[in-house]
């Protein structure tokens, strides 16, 4: 039988080209139908590619190159054995390689390198999510050797720096290996990434690589990161952005919570957070103010129907902004399940496309990490985005008596092209009132 080719699957009507990201089999292995191949980094997401059919790999393209939707980056031979395909890589790695070929353009020199752990983890048992097999892969940890806390047995990213962090038993020596210098400069920027996320050498996939005697560092930008610098300075360039603040008491939201988050958790399996609150609140208040819920278009104004908010998650890969569909027709529980289930999928590099597309308003929360105050920027084609910050408390005045209340500052940015001011103040109001009186979401007074 004649080797099936390996091509870049279409991903979305926009989408042309990705980053071939990483390989998630070794070049000379056998790998089966179904078993996820290799990692496709576009412009909105990371994609796990499954294997179309059975038989042995050969890899044509490395990673971190730039790959066009449709080309072909390997096959799979049915008929050939691992030791037919691993004897020329081999024979080809123990070649010199010209001084003036990049790295990245040898993939038969870097299918030859020690086994990245992966093929440990299979013959283990150890199922792993792309970014865990990430972190594995770079610090060459056995993935046995790591207890695993997640749903089925399942290896966390968590699990893995923990294993990383933890002391070593005496008289045992913890299996990792250093990394290379220019692979523990490449640290991510990202806000949420820390001393952790830097020495495990953030993304493998970007070329990364010192100057100046160790000063600087240059990496690129990963597809996704570009695309966010894009989008960041089209909504500057395109829409008049303006912010309106606010201030909102989360008495009465802190109080239903410590009253029924237990019961919540115990009947629906989730916590009970504030952002279901906030989604509730946004979707009365776009009810009430519609143009908020819309677009520009030329010179139409588009009146969304429906209402699709997006929930930006921060990742060590960028912001991303899974979008929840139908978000009026969506109980407390539903809402909380569903970005669990999007922040999930988000750190371990399974989110789609189809998550991230479409959304008529977004939601994000600089609170995670501490921040006061900020003005968020419109994530286009939407007119408006609402930035939650972090609870502090301080002094209010309430009926003429000064009191202590847990605050926290509203955001609201919009599009002063379609949304006037009246109407962008009244609507971050009306989020305000839902919130210090909840009860009124339940009863959509």
């Amino acid at each position: 039988m004649a080797a099936v080719l390996i091509t870049v699957p279409g991903v979305g009507e926009s989408i042309t080209e990705g980053i071939l990201a990483r390989w998630l089999k070794p070049d000379g292995s056998l790998v089966q139908a179904g078993e996820p191949l290799f990692e496709l980094e576009t412009d909105k997401a990371n994609n796990v590619v499954p294997a179309g059919s059975t038989g042995v790999l050969k890899i044509a393209v490395a990673e971190g190159q730039t790959v066009a939707i449709g080309a072909t980056i390997g096959t799979l031979d049915p008929a050939a054995t691992p030791a037919e395909v691993a004897a020329p890589a081999q024979a080809q790695a123990a070649s010199p390689a010209p001084a003036s070929a990049p790295a990245a353009s040898r993939p038969a020199a870097a299918a030859a390198a020690p086994d990245d752990g992966t093929a440990a983890a299979a013959d283990a048992g150890v199922p792993l999510a792309p970014a865990v097999r990430r972190l594995v892969a770079e610090n060459q940890i056995d993935p046995s050797r790591i207890a695993p806390t997640g749903r089925g047995g399942r290896i966390t990213k968590e699990d893995v720096l923990a294993y990383l962090q933890a002391p070593a038993p005496a008289g045992e020596k913890v299996e990792t290996l250093a990394p290379s210098p220019a692979t523990a400069l490449a640290g991510d920027a990202s806000p949420q990434a820390d001393t952790t996320v830097q020495a495990t050498g953030g993304d493998r996939s970007q070329d990364s690589r010192a100057t100046t005697a160790g000063r600087e560092t240059r990496q690129r930008m990963s597809g996704l990161r570009q695309r966010i610098a894009q989008r960041l300075v089209q909504a500057q360039q395109t829409a008049a952005i303006l912010t309106t603040f606010n201030e909102a008491d989360m008495s009465r939201v802190q109080d239903l919570r410590a009253r029924y988050k237990e019961l919540f958790r115990t009947r629906h399996g989730v916590g009970l957070g504030f952002m279901s609150f906030f989604v509730k609140a946004v979707v009365e208040a776009l009810r009430n103010y519609p143009t908020v819920n819309g677009r520009i278009d030329g010179n139409d104004i588009v009146y969304h129907n429906f209402h699709d908010i997006g929930v930006a998650v921060s990742t060590d890969r960028g912001l991303m902004v899974p979008v929840l569909r139908n978000a009026d027709a969506m109980s407390f529980a539903e809402i909380e399940k569903a970005i669990a289930a999007f922040a999930e999928k988000a750190r371990e590099g399974t989110i789609t496309v189809d998550d991230l597309q479409g959304g008529t308003f977004t939601i994000t929360n600089g609170g995670t990490f501490g921040s006061l105050l900020s003005t968020p920027i419109l994530n286009p084609p939407q007119s408006g985005i609402l930035g939650m910050h972090a609870i502090k408390k301080r002094p209010v005045v309430v009926d003429d008596q000064i009191v202590v209340r847990p605050m926290m500052y509203l955001a609201f940015s919009y599009d002063h092209r379609i949304i006037d001011g009246r109407e962008a103040v009244s609507f971050l109001v009306r989020i305000k009132e839902c919130i210090e009186d909840p009860e009124r979401l339940l009863l959509a007074l």
